[in-house]
């Protein structure tokens, strides 16, 4: 039971990272675009990477040993493309402009720049519209609380069958839900001068991730009918992990990183995330 807890708290972490975000949104004057852009580079270099490296495998080896071959390298490539799937349609049905796979425009951004007027005193940034930046803020809060259920799920499943490799994800994921939850805060800060109710919003956001991982594991207990999931359903469940990553970090995270950065700060970040990953992996055997 420990190790439940255990990949439940790093799941939990990696979600409370948007509250991150909304801190950098007060410190508009003191944010640094190639950070951003470096920080979500390497997130997606350390999701690639384990994907195809390691948690791809995985799925592989556990569903060859049960199906035998050919059939286990079908479900698993199978599997795969449904994780990708998935995720794409969960992007489908949500509305373009809450999308946080969306790339951030300069609207978006508006209160990160030295010259933009910040609110103060509890009241909205001067030549601020409420209403729409408000409905903004709390439709991308609902889109990435959404989108966050299967990170989630992706974060508790890794640390839950290693440790170690389930702590460098949700690393990776937490760092890549800071440009989340600063498209959430940006918005209702800058509508409204109210930082605790943008902190609070992207914060909640957030959360979709511990309380997508515990339903997801419920889930899995209540239709594999015991006590532990069984080694070819985690195999299946590895296979649309690895999709799901490969498509947050081609559809999300290196558009983000491009949009905030410059130069090749973004394959700086890339190449960066992927050598801590590997490295980790090394240390690991």
């Amino acid at each position: 039971m420990n190790e439940v807890w255990f990949a439940l708290g790093l799941t939990t972490l990696a979600g409370l990272a948007t509250g991150i975000g909304s801190i950098v949104a007060f410190t508009a004057k003191r944010t640094n675009y190639r950070f951003l852009s470096i920080a979500t580079g390497f997130s997606a270099g350390v999701m690639l990477y384990v994907s195809f490296v390691e948690i791809f495998f995985k799925g592989q080896d556990a569903l060859v040993a049960h199906y035998g071959e050919p059939l286990g390298y079908w479900v698993n490539t199978g599997s795969f493309f449904g994780g990708m799937l998935l995720i794409g349609l969960i992007d489908n049905l949500i509305p373009q402009e809450a999308n946080p796979h969306d790339v951030p425009d300069v609207s978006e951004t508006l209160v990160l720049r030295e010259d933009a007027p910040l609110p103060e005193n509890g009241s909205p940034a001067p030549g601020s519209r409420n209403g729409p930046l408000m409905r903004m803020g709390l439709f991308t809060a609902l889109a990435i609380g959404i989108h966050n259920f299967p990170e989630g799920l992706a974060t508790f499943l890794s640390a839950l069958q290693e440790p170690g490799l389930g702590l460098v994800i949700a690393a990776a994921i937490a760092l890549h839900n800071i440009p989340e939850g600063i498209s959430v805060a940006v918005p209702i800060y800058y509508a409204t001068g109210d930082r605790k109710k943008a902190f609070l919003c992207s914060l909640t956001s957030g959360l979709a991730e511990p309380v997508g991982a515990v339903a997801a594991y419920l889930g899995i207990l209540l239709f594999s009918g015991g006590t532990t999931v069984p080694a070819h359903f985690m195999g299946i469940l590895f296979g649309g992990v690895a999709g799901i990553m490969v498509y947050i970090s081609l559809d999300e995270l290196l558009p983000t990183s491009r949009a905030y950065g410059k130069g090749h700060d973004s394959l700086f970040g890339l190449a960066g995330g992927m050598a801590v990953m590997a490295l980790s992996l090394l240390l690991m055997r």
